[in-house]
């Protein structure tokens, strides 16, 4: 058997695409966990020295660096009858620009809602709420009459985003707000619902009272009263 491993942190979304991203396409791996906020293993310095972060998959003793490019190369590695990458050039590019867009907003706003207080707490949930309208406008325009973001095959926009469900309900008991999924997002409510069905997301994602339990921690280390 081909060796494969991945270094992962059980709370990062960025992680859990990789391991969803596995499980997809019925690959056996070897997981290790990095506690990457008390000690980063000498393999995960090793096999990310310019980042030095998770997620590292390892494969025939190559790392691959960074989730999105970790994504891609499982699907041209272990390529299946479904791709996670649509065919159609103008469809791979949208998939590939809101994978960016969660990247830099949705986790921006929720890290931000995490560690802030006050007016930069306000302003994250502000952020929160718009960035998802955002992706509300967009599954709209790529659902093509399928459950999923770019119709009837869960792929690779559905794998960048699901691990961030669980940290919605994180942000509202931290924020102290209520995120309308069901009045102003409701493809994004029913998108979530179907997602956490498939077996892939159940075993990888951890349910939203550990990332509730883990933020609540953060805050108390690190944001002064």
């Amino acid at each position: 058997m081909e060796e494969v491993m991945v270094l992962s942190f059980w709370p990062s979304p960025f992680a859990m695409r990789v391991q969803i991203g596995l499980e997809e396409k019925g690959v056996r791996y070897e997981y290790q966990e990095e506690n990457v906020m008390v000690n980063k293993s000498d393999l995960l310095l090793r096999t990310n020295p310019v980042f030095k972060k998770v997620p590292v998959l390892i494969h025939k003793g190559n790392p691959i660096c960074e989730s999105l490019i970790i994504l891609q190369y499982i699907d041209e590695a272990w390529p299946t009858s479904q791709p996670f990458l649509p065919s159609d050039l103008y469809d791979h590019a949208l998939a590939r620009f809101w994978a960016d867009f969660i990247d830099k907003k949705i986790f921006d706003a929720g890290s931000r809602i995490v560690r802030s207080k006050w007016d930069a707490l306000e302003e994250a949930k502000r952020d929160m709420v718009e960035n998802l309208e955002h992706l509300e406008g967009a599954l709209k325009q790529m659902l093509k009459g399928g459950p999923y973001f770019g119709g009837e095959e869960f792929g690779f926009l559905d794998i960048a985003l699901i691990p961030f469900a669980p940290w919605f309900h994180t942000h509202e008991i931290i924020g102290n707000f209520k995120l309308p999924f069901e009045t102003r997002f409701p493809l994004l409510h029913a998108w979530v619902t179907k997602c956490m069905e498939r077996e892939s997301v159940q075993k990888i994602v951890p349910t939203p009272e550990r990332f509730l339990e883990l933020a609540l921690q953060l805050r108390k280390k690190f944001v002064v009263d």
